[in-house]
């Protein structure tokens, strides 16, 4: 549906920086169109201060003035020709985009349990017996049912829990079920139903 004089933001051209508005941009983009240079850096000046009571969160950076000559600059198109007080050729660092961070090629075999869990294995291989390594078994084992009950929707099978610590310690840790026992998981509540008011 098109209404005549109506003006919809979703006609409107994207703003480089919408954090100052559209009516900052139309500020900049008068400040582009005057004709002398002196009138320019005037009119610079005062968008500028408007600039800072738009995003006042901004004066906490040392540098805040420059940012705010740095986004005029791109605000401006680069168009805008003044004597500018701060240099500006380093502004367009502002509008770049950090590269993509690498996937890790880690190699582990069982997403659910995770690198902890799959680092926990490594360690447990070489574990001389005795107190300390039951203590770090009794640990992991506790943690990989809970990870099983996250990912595994529910499931928290022990037996599952001894064949994959038996499997990923290459058969060095045997958790006897018989005597040992996990420590409870206490599962969230739901939420109780609201009680209706009487009228």
């Amino acid at each position: 549906m098109d209404i005549k004089g109506l003006d919809y933001n979703t006609k409107r051209d994207a703003l480089l920086m919408p954090e100052y508005g559209r009516e900052i941009q139309k500020m900049v983009d008068y400040a582009v169109s005057l004709p002398s240079r002196e009138e320019r850096l005037k009119c610079a000046r005062s968008i500028v201060k408007l600039m800072e009571t738009k995003v006042p969160q901004l004066r906490e950076n040392a540098d805040y003035r420059q940012t705010l000559w740095d986004h005029l600059y791109l605000m401006s198109h680069k168009q805008l020709d003044i004597d500018w007080p701060y240099d500006v050729a380093d502004a367009e660092k502002i509008l770049a985009k950090p590269a993509p961070m690498p996937l890790p090629k880690d190699g582990i075999t069982m997403r659910h349990y995770g690198r902890l869990v799959q680092d926990l294995f490594e360690k447990l291989k070489t574990m001389p017996a005795g107190a300390e390594r039951d203590e770090l078994v009794r640990l992991t084992a506790n943690q990989m049912k809970r990870d099983l009950m996250l990912w595994g929707h529910g499931s928290m099978d022990d037996e599952r829990v001894a064949n994959d610590l038996a499997r990923f310690t290459d058969g060095v840790i045997q958790l006897n079920l018989s005597k040992f026992s996990f420590n409870k998981i206490q599962l969230a509540d739901e939420p109780k139903p609201a009680k209706k008011r009487k009228k």
